[in-house]
């Protein structure tokens, strides 16, 4: 029985398959995710509506991006989905976690925690450790050794989640163990990665050669070619990765402007209070 999607090497069919490690492991952070919302209400938190909503919407990515059709055709058919599984999960899914989870629960992380998380979201560390396990596993031996089995599989996937988060935790987080940039250091960070990106982007995009056995002698489930599906996966890459930060960039100026606008009303605000009040 498959508990998660890897390559198969049998012609592909429309006909559902259901992947019980995949609901499993979405479970598993859905309910850990409501039993941390109830702690943080229970320790005189409010209304998380925004961050559930946040959240829920990066959980239900993360989820197409692994189960039926997406994870099975990525996992051992075209590497131009298996690229869209890495957007989903290495640049979308992660900071819309980070950013569903409240700020009161960051405040409350267990000392043990913050000390395995202080120094891996180091901004440094953070970037670097990303972007070369990026590299390492979009690899010709290391996709063509890992995606055959189930647990290669679900290795690669956690890599990109895991990679994911820590990237986007200086990004999305502040808190006493995690290390968040400044706004103009933000647009620096994420700008860099569009350059750390570009060897991969070349490769795939300008091998002469498919360089993925899964890929190549996968029966084909269209038309496409192994080597113009590669192409696409590189450009894909490029492009909607570039997208991607080009609009994080711009959430980061959003929030920026709405903290500096609040901060600016907030004396105005507070005249009339203490005009009121002669003992001031």
């Amino acid at each position: 029985m498959q508990w998660w999607c890897s390559a198969q090497g049998e012609p592909w069919t429309w006909a559902w398959q259901a992947y019980p490690g995949v609901w499993l492991f979405i479970g598993i952070i859905a309910t850990g995710y409501a039993r941390l919302l109830r702690r943080t209400r229970a320790a005189g938190g409010g209304a998380f509506r925004s961050s559930i909503a946040l959240f829920a919407t990066g959980l239900l990515l993360l989820w197409l991006s692994l189960d039926w059709p997406i994870g099975a055709i990525g996992a051992g058919y075209l590497a131009s989905v298996h690229m869209v599984q890495f957007l989903l999960m290495g640049l979308i899914v992660p900071p819309l976690l980070l950013y569903g989870i409240p700020e009161q629960a960051y405040e409350q992380l267990p000392p043990r925690l913050l000390a395995v998380l202080t120094p891996v979201t180091r901004p440094v560390v953070a970037f670097t450790s990303f972007n070369l396990m990026v590299i390492l596993t979009h690899l010709p031996p290391v996709v063509d050794t890992l995606m055959a089995t189930q647990l290669g599989s679900f290795a690669i996937d956690m890599l990109w989640l895991g990679g994911g988060i820590i990237f986007w935790w200086p990004v999305c987080v502040g808190t006493p163990g995690g290390s968040q940039l400044r706004e103009l250091a933000k647009v620096g960070y994420l700008g860099l990665y569009l350059i750390a990106m570009k060897p991969v982007f070349i490769y795939l995009t300008f091998s002469r050669f498919p360089q993925y056995a899964t890929y190549e002698l996968a029966p084909r489930i269209s038309n496409i070619s192994a080597r113009a599906d590669q192409q696409m996966a590189g450009l894909m890459m490029e492009v909607v990765g570039m997208i991607i930060i080009l609009l994080a960039v711009g959430a980061v100026f959003l929030r920026w402007s709405a903290r500096e606008a609040r901060a600016e009303t907030a004396p105005v605000q507070a005249a009339p209070a203490a005009l009121a009040d002669p003992q001031r």
